[in-house]
């Protein structure tokens, strides 16, 4: 029975191709699938062009043959099985077999990017409900309907819908009225990967705002499956027929701007046919710029080209390739993720030759890629009209191949890890283009670093340039294109506001100006944030959740939409923000200083840990106790409970003012328990809005993608952890085997780290480890009198150093020889000091030159490069502290052998008990005691007697007689005494006068002897 259709439907689909704007249906109900094909219709007619292109997405089963020929046959087998009748036209058969339809898995899809569509199918998960009652049930979703719906991914979602050009439609299928409710609560494939073993209940939040923002969508229409149209938004009432002005009052400025610029190129060669071909004022000058810097003919400009998705970035680049080609550049390489993401660049090329009258076989042909993975790509073009040239398709891994290019165009650039991109840039022209507000690979990383350090450098040269007047310069030339305008669809097309909307994809253009006086970070405070309230899709929290997107966005080098759903979705993690102070007269709430998301990990069983140890697996989910398991081989430490901070992002406008700094440590006292709880208000709590559990370390994660990555951990004050050994935390054995492993790998894996960075991350240890651990390059004075530890250094079987290696070191120290005869030894001296076993002040200069030479192995070019420093001096830093080190090491070897001489006894003197006066005083009275004493006795009478005159009178006057009587002249008058002498003094007399006799003889006998001899 034939319906009249709602003249609205018909009305927006027609409305959608005048305007080029898209559209979505979403029908609801178990016939929906029949109403397909009237929708096709209706497309087909207002099109008026050939059949669009159809991209038809699936998860694992197509349940349908990609391959014609196979598809014939399962019509025939349906044929014979009665569930297919010949005799009625299926209309759906021949939508299939007469349309271009490119196949993909659910995990391929970054392999269309670049690629245009005019139909879009995202298979429903029931379709195997369909598959058995006809085979047109198997095939009927030509646009983009939900099947697989747990499958699909946010990310997804944005590249699938952003192939779809202006005027398609885009076309979900829902069985039944209770489908729409039941997307709240279904189980996506994605929540697997949430799931953790103390975390398992996961919150659909994302499907929920997912339906309830297809009701805010202008070109979006819900009806049943009979196509009745269902009120659910006020909209729908004012569908009417949009006019279009023809002529000249329907160009806006741009279009009439692009006009004059064609006009005025037309007669320029190659600028005026290539131009004509572009279909925006943006594009136009783009390929114009382009062209430029391919003129120039200097090899040694890049141009880079960034938009938003649709815009025209392929088709521009593939317009320049060919320009370059007219002015004669012989070798162009072309790279992308994939060969197919080639697919428009290489269709814009041909359209530039054609523009330029060149003839396929005659004056180029195509070689195609014979790789199945590659889809029959184009990977070469042959140019041979005016000498040979070649257009070459090169995987980015195989940048080592580029020696001889003169043009090299990167296509999706921010698809392709950071480093090989920066690897691919050469001495040569290179054009580069990437789509960095959307949902691409590496996301604002290319925005980021890259493109901010090539606008750096072309600054430089600009000023150089500036400076010497005029004078030739050398360098590279950067110059800057962005596009902004559409040209897949119409510009404002309600398809892309309600996608940017709902995945945030234009969160770059909510960064807000931070109004009024900066408060202090001792006034912040730190919220909580409730999800249920933030995704519910109410206007002002979708004010606040955008605001918070553009901070991650302004911040963080990878930004996916998938981010979005694991911040909604995941039962572990949490936001955090922190505000200044509330001012209760403004109608809302301040600028977002900061914003964090934290993850909540641990809480394993031993029993699970050890499998995974045993098993060599490592689970989802729970990123750092697995990461610190596996890494230390500690089955204990994922028992601990922890917040790991996911990201953190600071306001763009009041970086380095410590907000991020406050909130981290604020974010610590809450899981301390150190603050009180409040009370919830409007969905944003005051920290902590709960009771806080007990958490026993926090994590920061830093995610660059193409670069090394790093854990950082800090232990919370708990008494429930036990501290082994002599460190202050429980994370000091990890901090010291992480270091020793770090110096070791240095050489290895970290080897192309500057080694000036290397030198920052044993420093940074200062912050994460004990003050035992801490690497010092200055050194107090007790340490260095103290000196260096020689243990296992010099004594053992095998020591560190042999008295050749310190002749060795003495004889450069003292610049006897070169640098090279110590070369071997520096390893040794570097793990040395950096374990602080040599106390030896050095500057950071020597210390990097140490770390780069002894542990990163590198030659003297290299360091001079790295440190921007002349290789004289590096070598006269590099011997200074040789000197000092083996000035240490000559110390410490002496004191070890004056240890190991005999030493003499020492004398303890001891202090008297008196000092020396007091003793001296005492000693003089003594003896003068002693002196009266025997004076005394020598005056006694009977002591005198003794020098009595003994002589008689009558002696003293015989004496008298014998003189004359008188006194001799001296007054002396001697008598013989009659007292008796001491007998011992009469012997000694006695022997005095019978020596003298016997010398006497002596002589006598010798007088003799002499006159016997005459």
């Amino acid at each position: 029975m034939r319906k009249k259709v709602d003249s609205r439907i018909r009305t927006l689909v027609e409305n959608g191709v005048k305007a080029r704007q898209r559209s979505i249906f979403v029908i609801v109900g178990d016939k929906g699938r029949d109403q397909v094909v009237n929708l096709h219709y209706m497309l087909s007619k207002a099109v008026v062009k050939a059949r669009p292109s159809v991209l038809w997405c699936y998860k694992k089963e197509l349940f349908l043959s990609s391959h014609k020929k196979k598809r014939m046959k399962q019509i025939k087998k349906m044929m014979q099985r009665g569930l297919l009748d010949p005799e009625k036209d299926d209309p759906f058969s021949l939508f299939v077999a007469s349309t271009n339809i490119r196949y993909c898995y659910y995990a391929e899809t970054h392999k269309i990017l670049g690629n245009t569509f005019g139909m879009c199918v995202l298979q429903v998960r029931d379709i195997r409900l369909y598959v058995g009652q006809s085979f047109v049930a198997c095939l009927l979703f030509e646009k983009a309907d939900l099947q697989d719906f747990e499958a699909l991914t946010p990310n997804l979602l944005a590249r699938t819908v952003e192939t779809v050009e202006g005027g398609g439609i885009i076309l979900l299928l829902l069985s039944s009225l209770s489908s729409l409710s039941s997307l709240y609560t279904m189980t996506m494939d994605v929540h697997a990967r949430f799931r953790t073993e103390a975390h398992s209940d996961v919150t659909g939040r994302f499907n929920e705002r997912f339906i309830l923002s297809l009701a805010s969508c202008k070109a979006c229409v819900v009806m049943d499956d009979e196509l009745n149209i269902l009120p659910i938004s006020t909209h729908i009432r004012s569908i009417t027929p949009t006019p279009i002005l023809e002529g000249e009052d329907g160009l806006t400025e741009a279009e009439k701007d692009l006009k004059e610029l064609k006009e005025s190129l037309k007669d320029t060669l190659p600028f005026g046919p290539l131009v004509g071909k572009c279909r925006t004022l943006d594009q136009a000058k783009a390929v114009i710029t382009f062209l430029d810097a391919a003129s120039e003919k200097t090899l040694r400009s890049t141009v880079a080209l960034t938009a938003a998705r649709g815009r025209g970035k392929s088709a521009a680049l593939g317009v320049a390739i060919a320009g370059a080609i007219a002015l004669g550049y012989s070798n162009i390489f072309v790279t992308s993720p994939s060969p197919e993401n080639l697919k428009t660049l290489f269709e814009f090329i041909f359209k530039g030759f054609d523009a330029m009258d060149y003839k396929e076989h005659i004056d180029y042909t195509l070689v195609e890629s014979t790789n199945p993975a590659f889809n029959k790509a184009i990977v070469r073009v042959n140019v041979f009209r005016q000498h040979r040239q070649t257009i070459q398709y090169i995987q980015p891994q195989d940048h080592q191949k580029l020696a001889q290019a003169e043009l090299l165009v990167i296509d999706e650039a921010a698809a392709i890890p950071l480093p090989l991109v920066k690897a691919m840039l050469g001495p040569y022209l290179v054009f580069l283009c990437s789509t960095v507000n959307g949902y691409e690979g590496t996301g604002r990383s290319l925005s980021l670093k890259l493109i901010q350090q090539l606008r750096e450098q072309g600054q430089k040269l600009t000023t150089q340039a500036a400076s010497d007047d005029g004078g030739s310069t050398s360098g590279r030339v950067f110059k800057e294109v962005e596009l902004a305008e559409p040209i897949r669809y119409a510009a404002g097309d309600p398809i892309e506001i309600w996608l940017n909307e709902l995945l945030c994809l234009d969160a770059a253009n909510h960064i807000s100006s931070v109004e009024g006086r900066l408060p202090h970070p001792s006034e912040c405070q730190l919220y909580y944030v409730n999800r249920d309230t933030l995704f519910s899709y109410h206007k002002a929290t979708e004010v606040f959740l955008q605001r918070m997107m553009a901070l991650y966005v302004a911040s963080h080098y990878k930004n996916t939409p998938n981010d979005l759903q694991l911040l909604s979705d995941a039962p572990a993690h949490h936001l955090f923000v922190l505000l200044g102070p509330v001012d209760d007269t403004q109608n809302g709430l301040p600028d977002i200083l900061c914003v964090l998301q934290v993850c909540l990990e641990g809480l394993i069983s031993k029993h699970s840990a050890l499998k995974s140890l045993s098993d060599g697996n490592q689970p989802n989910g729970d990123l750092i106790p697995w990461t610190i398991s596996q890494q230390f081989q500690d089955s204990e430490f994922p028992s601990l409970s922890g917040a790991r901070i996911v990201r953190i992002a600071t306001h763009p406008n009041v970086m380095r003012a410590g907000y991020g700094t406050c909130a981290v440590e604020l974010l610590a006292r809450y899981y301390e328990g150190q603050i009180a709880d409040l009370a919830e208000e409007d969905g944003f709590e005051p920290v902590p809005s709960k009771k806080p559990a007990r958490v026993t370390e926090a994590a920061v994660e830093s995610d660059i993608t193409g670069e090394h990555t790093c854990v950082m951990l800090k232990a919370l004050d708990n008494d429930e952890v036990e501290v082994v050994g002599s460190g202050n935390t429980w994370i000091t054995p990890f901090n010291e085997d992480f270091r020793r492993r770090f110096m070791s790998l240095l050489g290895f894996s970290f080897r192309s780290f500057a080694p000036a960075l290397a030198l920052s991350l044993l420093m940074f240890l200062i912050v994460c480890c004990t003050s035992i651990l801490n690497p010092k390059f200055k050194f107090d004075e007790n340490e260095s009198i103290e000196g260096a530890t020689t243990e296992g250094i010099f004594g053992g079987k095998t020591p560190l150093l042999t008295p050749y290696d310190m002749k060795r070191l003495q004889s450069y120290a003292n610049n006897l020889v070169d640098y090279h005869m110590v070369l071997d030894l520096i390893p040794t001296l570097a793990r040395l000091y950096l374990l602080e076993r040599l106390p030896v002040s050095l500057s950071l200069a020597q210390a990097a030159i140490l770390v780069g030479v002894g542990l990163q192995h590198q030659s003297l070019d290299t360091l001079e490069a790295e440190l921007k420093l002349p290789a004289n001096q590096i070598l006269a830093l590099f011997n200074k502290s040789i000197r000092r080190l083996h000035s240490e090491l000559h110390k410490a070897a002496a004191k070890k052998i004056e240890a190991a001489l005999p030493r003499i006894k020492e004398v303890t003197m001891n202090s008297h008990a008196e000092s020396l006066d007091d003793d001296l005083d005492d000693a003089a009275r003594q003896a003068q005691a002693n002196m009266m004493e025997k004076m005394e006795s020598l005056l006694q009478p009977e002591n005198l007697q003794q020098f009595a005159i003994s002589g008689r009178e009558a002696d003293f006057d015989e004496a008298l007689k014998k003189g004359g009587g008188k006194l001799p002249k001296s007054g002396f008058l001697s008598v013989k005494g009659t007292k008796e002498q001491p007998k011992e003094k009469a012997k000694e007399q006695k022997d005095k006068g019978g020596k003298k006799n016997k010398r006497g003889d002596k002589r006598e006998d010798k007088r003799l002897h002499k006159k016997a001899k005459k």
